[in-house]
């Protein structure tokens, strides 16, 4: 099980991949980064994306069960894509055994990056992260 150095490591090597990081998202704190910030700064990038995931995670409208559905155990959301026109920004939630208030954030280049497979080892690498 890799630890957050290892996981950012092989989010890096996904094709097209420019940065990664591990961020908290109630503080806004990265706890680990590899490769560049879209913003030159990992600090900032860690900020503005924690507004997002935050957002994500907190809004009913984005939680919300259908009626007579129970959600299943887990972060509601799994993850948040936005797609500009030169990358994609793939934040996929992790599930803790303390609050889990952290994500992974990868940065792909958009010319070579594939969207479905980063989901698939992204969602991957947040099960088999070891955080402690």
């Amino acid at each position: 099980m890799p630890g957050i150095d290892e996981c950012l490591h092989e989010a890096m090597a996904l094709p097209g991949a420019r940065g990664a990081s591990l961020v908290d998202w109630t503080s806004g704190l990265a706890l680990g980064t590899a490769g560049d910030s879209p913003v030159g700064n990992h600090e900032t990038t860690a900020a503005e994306t924690a507004e997002l995931a935050r957002a994500a995670a907190e809004y009913e409208s984005f939680a919300a069960a259908t009626e007579g559905e129970e959600l299943p155990k887990g972060p509601p959301v799994e993850d948040v894509i936005v797609t500009t026109r030169s990358g994609y920004h793939v934040i996929r939630f992790v599930e803790t055994s303390f609050d889990s208030s952290v994500f992974l954030h990868l940065w792909l280049d958009r010319s070579v990056g594939n969207l479905a497979l980063a989901r698939i080892r992204l969602g991957d690498l947040a099960e088999r992260l070891v955080l402690g």
